[in-house]
């Protein structure tokens, strides 16, 4: 009988319910005791067969099972429940005793605190900040700077081609051009950026770089004006006058052209390994805009000119340092950045 059956389920369950050992055990006895194809829920069904004046009786102890064994589970899940969250509690307990770890503030890599000195530099001395895409095509990259297709200067400058007419610039004079499309002179702007040569990696030379190139457009614009320019800057960027020598070069974007060396920082001129005992340190290439340049920019060369000159970020952090590796700028060596 049904009376029979409550009994026999209750003590079942007891016997159950004392061989759970964690809470997932009593969400299985919970479901299986009291699912919807559970034995309580059989029970339920078997009211069909009593007589309607025992329905009323038998349906209480059901109901009253029911909730006795909800409340015996809800009573082991929760002492489960607090004795899981004590073993974590054991285990991830914090000893106050202990000494605080010492956190660790970033800061800039030197080639970004290199590169905004110069740009201060350059602001100061009323150059805006123009920026110019590091994928471009071979008409920016070359041609509108006056690099035939054939033109031998080319393979002065191994370029990372990504198609027939597309590259990694090679140099950020690529922002030159598209400034002097946009705008009509007075032009006085820095094209900050990495460029991209397929050079051997070597303690001089990487595959990527920083550059920072400088241009002035305007009308009467001549070799005095690039040569105070340039000596102004040096003297700004480490705060002490530099003694600078200019060299006669060839770049096919200007006319004429010159490198520009400084006296070496670290030795005044005496020799040493960082100029290789000459005193003097390669700094930049510079010349007055080519007319053919004026011209693909949009801009008479017989009203304006102007000059153009670049440097190496790396190349003044190297010296600003006294590093003697390129390399070490690229390999994320905390004992090498913490240092800046």
């Amino acid at each position: 009988m049904i009376e029979e059956k409550v009994t026999l389920l209750r003590k079942q369950f007891q016997q159950d319910l004392q061989s759970v050992r964690d809470t997932q055990g009593v969400e299985q006895l919970k479901v299986r005791y009291l699912g919807k194809k559970g034995p309580v829920a059989d029970l339920m069904n078997a009211l069909r067969e009593c007589s309607h004046e025992e329905r009323p009786h038998f349906g209480k102890q059901i109901n009253d099972l029911k909730v006795e064994f909800s409340a015996l589970c809800d009573g082991a899940l929760e002492a489960f429940r607090k004795a899981e969250v004590a073993v974590q509690l054991a285990h991830e307990k914090l000893d106050t005793t202990l000494p605080g770890r010492k956190k660790f503030h970033g800061r800039k890599h030197p080639i970004g605190q290199m590169m905004d000195d110069v740009i201060a530099v350059f602001a100061s001395m009323g150059f805006s900040v123009q920026y110019g895409p590091d994928i471009d095509s071979d008409y920016y990259n070359y041609e509108a700077l006056n690099f035939p297709p054939d033109h031998p200067a080319r393979e002065m400058q191994d370029t990372f081609y990504l198609s027939t007419d597309m590259l990694l610039r090679s140099h950020t004079s690529n922002t030159q051009m598209r400034v002097m499309e946009k705008n009509t002179p007075p032009i006085r702007i820095i094209a900050p950026g990495t460029v991209y040569r397929n050079e051997e990696i070597t303690a001089r030379s990487h595959v990527f770089f920083h550059q920072v190139e400088g241009v002035y457009i305007d009308r009467g614009v001549t070799f005095s004006d690039l040569i105070v320019t340039m000596e102004e800057f040096w003297k700004k960027l480490f705060r002490k006058e530099i003694e600078t020598r200019f060299r006669p070069s060839y770049f096919p974007f200007v006319e004429p052209g010159m490198e520009v060396d400084i006296r070496c920082t670290a030795c005044q001129g005496s020799g040493c390994r960082l100029c290789k005992q000459t005193g003097w340190l390669e700094v930049a290439g510079s010349g007055l805009i080519h007319p053919e340049v004026l011209k693909n920019g949009g801009i008479d060369p017989e009203v304006y000119s102007g000059y153009a000159w670049g440097l190496g970020i790396e190349r003044l952090a190297m010296l600003r340092y006294g590093i003697h590796d390129i390399r070490l700028f690229a390999e994320n060596d905390l004992r090498f950045l913490s240092q800046f």
